[in-house]
C-alpha cells in the first residue's frame, strides 16, 4: 500500500501519476515481500522540495529523504532508492529461505 502526503507542494494530476506509475515496480516488490506500506511525505522548505519515504516490510523498515531543487528529480531518485533497497531485500529473503 502506497500513502502519499503532499503536505505544502502543490502536485499536478500529472506529476501524482507519474510518481504511481514510477513507483509500481516498487509495490509489486513490496507484496512479494509481503505487510508492505510505503509513506511518502513531500514538504516545500523555502526553494527546495523534501521527500521523505518510510518503508516496511515483513523484513524490515527503512527511512530515506532527498532534497532538491526540483521535485521530478527528487521524486526520480527517491524511486530508484526504494526499488534498490526492495530488490536487495528480495534477494536477501532467496538466500534466507
Amino acid at each position: 500500500m502506497i500513502r502519499l502526503d503532499a503536505g505544502n507542494v502543490l502536485l499536478k494530476p500529472a506529476q501524482r501519476r507519474h510518481l504511481m506509475a514510477s513507483l509500481r515496480r516498487s509495490l509489486r516488490l513490496g507484496e512479494r515481500l509481503g505487510n508492505f506500506l510505503l509513506t511518502i511525505t513531500m514538504q516545500r522548505i523555502g526553494k527546495q522540495y523534501q521527500l521523505l519515504a518510510t518503508v516496511s516490510d515483513r523484513l524490515g523498515q527503512f527511512e530515506c529523504r532527498f532534497r532538491s531543487r526540483d521535485v521530478g528529480n527528487a521524486m526520480r531518485d527517491m524511486t530508484r532508492f526504494i526499488t534498490q533497497r526492495l530488490h536487495d531485500q528480495c534477494l536477501q529473503q532467496l538466500t534466507l529461505a
